[in-house]
């Protein structure tokens, strides 16, 4: 069928109505958002951001509402989607934007794609990868991984994807979104080495979109965190350690999940698995610790001091 692309529709779409198929990969995919509010009677009040590409460049789309838990799980970083009945509208200023591995590719920022169940219902067809065309144009997924080596050189906000040995995993722990809020964010605490220095990768995970891979994060399994962001605020504690925390497009997997995953074939990821082979499981296993509190970014060692 007759086919347009993302850029076609950035300089046509004011003029109008109805819009030709797109065809498009997932580069970056959000956390599921709730936006129910008890006096709002809404079935379904779900959201989810994802960014999308195609041979032009790149846009957000959003999944609206029960369309959410039919396709989010299935709409992986990677898949290839046929969309029509779609439509478009002006961007939201306020959300946030993932930092795309390919710095030369175009975003188109004003409009975005929006997929609803009905007015009018959008007809979403997943292409599996072995039917995908060299000829369509469509942009690989790339990514940003860095090794432990290069972390510390790195500014406060800068984004990268990590993998990892986990050595350590601390117990689940809830912050309050807002102060007097009954909201809460869940998160944990874990350490993954690599190889490349002697000290881990220290990461803040919160509970993503991922409930099967946030609680079956153990040690000894290959952790893959995707968009993170590195902390690295020195004003108040020169001896504070850099971390990395989880944003709103980070993915999460470990060992079980990362078969058909795109990254499997970044090259720093495979010099990752060719380090782990040189290793002693047995002397690994013995410097693995799980649960407890951990006490992060530590206080200082006097109350002076603090």
């Amino acid at each position: 069928s007759k086919l347009t692309n993302l850029g076609h529709l950035e300089m046509t779409w004011r003029s109008r109505v109805r819009f030709h198929p797109l065809l498009v990969r997932i580069l970056h995919k959000s956390r599921l958002r709730y936006y129910g509010k008890p006096e709002k009677k809404m079935d379904m009040p779900y959201q989810a951001y994802f960014e999308v590409a195609d041979g032009s460049g790149m846009m957000s789309m959003v999944l609206w509402n029960s369309l959410c838990p039919e396709w989010y799980h299935s709409m992986k970083v990677g898949t290839v989607l046929l969309l029509d009945k779609y439509t478009i509208k002006t961007s939201y200023p306020f959300k946030t934007h993932p930092t795309p591995g390919d710095s030369q590719m175009k975003r188109f920022a004003t409009i975005e794609i929006s997929l609803n169940v009905r007015d009018p219902p959008t007809e979403i067809s997943i292409i599996p990868e072995e039917m995908v065309k060299p000829e369509w144009g469509l942009p690989e997924v790339k990514y940003r991984f860095i090794t432990r080596s290069e972390l510390d050189d790195l500014p406060n906000n800068h984004s990268c994807d990590v993998i990892g040995l986990v050595t350590f995993v601390g117990r689940a722990e809830r912050a309050r979104k807002r102060e007097h809020s009954e909201d809460f964010w869940l998160y944990r605490w874990a350490h993954a080495i690599d190889g490349t220095s002697d000290q881990p990768f220290i990461l803040e995970l919160f509970a993503t979109s991922q409930p099967d891979v946030f609680e079956h994060i153990h040690p000894m399994t290959y952790l893959v965190c995707t968009q993170m962001r590195v902390i690295q605020d020195l004003t108040e504690n020169p001896s504070r350690a850099v971390y990395l925390t989880t944003s709103n497009e980070s993915q999460i997997f470990i060992t079980g999940w990362h078969k058909g995953q795109p990254y499997t074939k970044d090259a720093k990821v495979k010099n990752f698995i060719q380090w782990t082979k040189s290793q002693s499981e047995a002397d690994q296993i013995k410097k693995t610790v799980i649960g407890g509190y951990y006490p992060f970014p530590r206080p200082p060692d006097s109350f002076l001091k603090y």
